[in-house]
């Protein structure tokens, strides 16, 4: 039999970590859906972002299995052009897969070292993952700005295959950057197996105060900022707990400030961070999941909290559109703040039973988002295209 192509995937973090987010678990539905079809070969950091120590329970600079891919967790002193140049040589491989535009460890040092030659030339996939969105293009827009420039220039992503993960990604990366469109395949990231995934979530209790949930990295890109800002319009009594790693010290300062010029009806509460393991539970606890990102190329939280039968709330910068019509959710448009509010408002006046029938929407929702396969034969084509193969 045949051996199955070997795909080396880059990622910046990988399991166990949890504090980077939705590229992490994009790579680890991946496997879960493709490990019978390729052998993946994951390179990583040895530790969760913002972290000084390694992971327990790991080996550094070595290969080991983890779950049904192999991983290589690099310290921080062997991420350097000359150990990625012989780790990539010396490890057999038909098709590199890159999973960040901007990381230099894990993006820009394997593409330099392919762009000189100094590693085999093999076909290379590039998922951007959302850091070519307006949003997140509007932050520090002059050094990326001066990045995509320079490597336009030098021509560093010629003859490389993009992996958008929705019409509005695949606009995204041809307005930036300009490679042929053919060039730029739409496949969207996977939610997790089925086997995963909680058949049914039963309905929480809906009294009130209505219970508001913020999950995510505490960022500029996630808007935490904008979604303080619209409590202070809300009229009706609510909390709303914040949980997840606090990336940016600067910018939750700026958060605190907001908290404290809420009215007595709005209370708040920083969980930290949250495990993995415990997202469902927590979704399950929440009425509404209040989320108005920037941008996300995907948004797996929004679809950990649809598989948690929690409706949602979130701005009109992902893949997830029409919730509206769904019935289970909005997504509105961060230039009209006060809708936000308005929404709130009008979500904690449903009845007991109104909120019942909107979380068994939620339910049926998550169930046909597990039974639909298109986003998976689009994985599938995008892979067998760059190794020039024919799907099974």
């Amino acid at each position: 039999m045949e051996a199955p192509p070997r795909i080396l995937v880059f990622v910046p973090y990988y399991i166990p970590g949890y504090k980077s987010g939705g590229p992490l678990n994009s790579i680890r539905n991946l496997i879960g859906h493709f490990h019978k079809e390729f052998d993946f070969l994951i390179i990583t950091s040895d530790r969760d972002i913002g972290d000084t120590e390694p992971y327990p329970a790991i080996s550094s600079n070595a290969w080991q299995p983890v779950g049904q891919a192999q991983v290589y967790y690099c310290a921080p002193e062997t991420m350097t052009f000359r150990h990625l140049k012989r780790l990539i040589s010396d490890t057999p491989h038909d098709l590199v897969y890159l999973n960040s535009f901007l990381s230099f460890r894990a993006t820009t040092i394997p593409l330099i070292l392919r762009h000189l030659t100094l590693i085999p030339r093999k076909p290379v996939v590039l998922a951007p993952r959302g850091e070519l969105s307006r949003g997140a293009t509007s932050l520090k827009p002059f050094k990326k700005k001066l990045f995509i420039t320079a490597g336009k220039i030098i021509r560093l992503w010629k003859n490389i295959l993009w992996q958008a993960s929705s019409e509005f990604e695949q606009r995204d990366i041809i307005r930036k950057l300009n490679p042929p469109a053919a060039n730029v395949f739409v496949a969207s990231n996977l939610p997790s197996v089925v086997s995963d995934c909680p058949n049914s979530s039963p309905c929480r209790p809906f009294n009130p105060p209505l219970r508001l949930l913020f999950l995510s990295r505490i960022s500029p890109l996630k808007n935490l900022d904008f979604a303080l800002r619209c409590l202070k319009e809300v009229v009706n009594p609510a909390t709303f707990s914040i949980y997840g790693p606090i990336e940016d010290r600067k910018y939750w300062s700026k958060c605190l400030s907001l908290i404290k010029e809420l009215p007595a009806h709005l209370r708040v509460h920083y969980e930290g961070p949250a495990s993995p393991l415990d997202v469902p539970a927590i979704m399950a606890k929440h009425h509404l999941f209040f989320f108005p990102t920037r941008g996300e190329n995907y948004g797996h939280v929004i679809s950990e909290a649809i598989f948690a039968g929690t409706p949602v709330l979130i701005a009109d910068t992902t893949p997830w559109r029409n919730l509206a019509a769904k019935g289970i959710g909005r997504d509105l448009p961060l230039q009209e703040s006060r809708a936000f509010a308005e929404y709130i408002d009008q979500f904690s006046q449903l009845t007991a039973t109104e909120y019942a029938q909107m979380h068994r929407r939620v339910m049926a929702y998550s169930r046909e988002l597990q039974r639909d396969n298109g986003d998976i034969e689009a994985n599938r084509r995008l892979f067998y295209s760059a190794l020039g193969l024919t799907p099974p």
